[in-house]
């Protein structure tokens, strides 16, 4: 006996791709990845030019504090400036007060990154015995 077996094969049935919910669930993952790779990116661009600024501005002040330790204990003063055409976005205010010691004066060295909007300034104080 002879049997016909006839298999029909319903395309509906075998998925040959992606439904349109698999593709937008996908892109929705792909979309939330890249978001937070990129603020990761610019977090870290931030915190980079802050690193920059830091260095910076302590090494500038470390140059004008030695100026400062160099000159004549009468001659400083309270003052402002800036680094001139090798940091032409930095400057610097000096603050120079008396304190209960006659001979010991307080010195501030303030420096300032005029370009950056906020943390744009480091202030380091120190002190000076003033002999005479």
């Amino acid at each position: 006996m002879e049997e016909n077996i006839i298999v029909t094969t319903n395309r509906n049935s075998c998925p040959g791709g992606f439904t349109l919910l698999e593709v937008m669930i996908a892109m929705a993952i792909l979309a939330i990845t890249l978001v937070v790779i990129f603020q990761s990116q610019s977090q870290s661009v931030s915190m980079a030019g802050e690193a920059r600024f830091q260095t910076t501005a302590a090494l500038l002040a470390q140059g004008k504090i030695a100026e400062i330790e160099t000159a004549n204990p009468e001659r400083i003063s309270s003052d402002s400036g800036d680094f001139g055409d090798d940091f032409p976005d930095y400057s610097w205010e000096l603050d120079v007060t008396e304190t209960e010691l006659e001979s010991l004066k307080k010195i501030e060295v303030k420096v300032v990154n005029e370009k950056m909007k906020s943390n744009n300034s480091l202030r380091f104080v120190f002190y000076r015995v003033t002999v005479y």
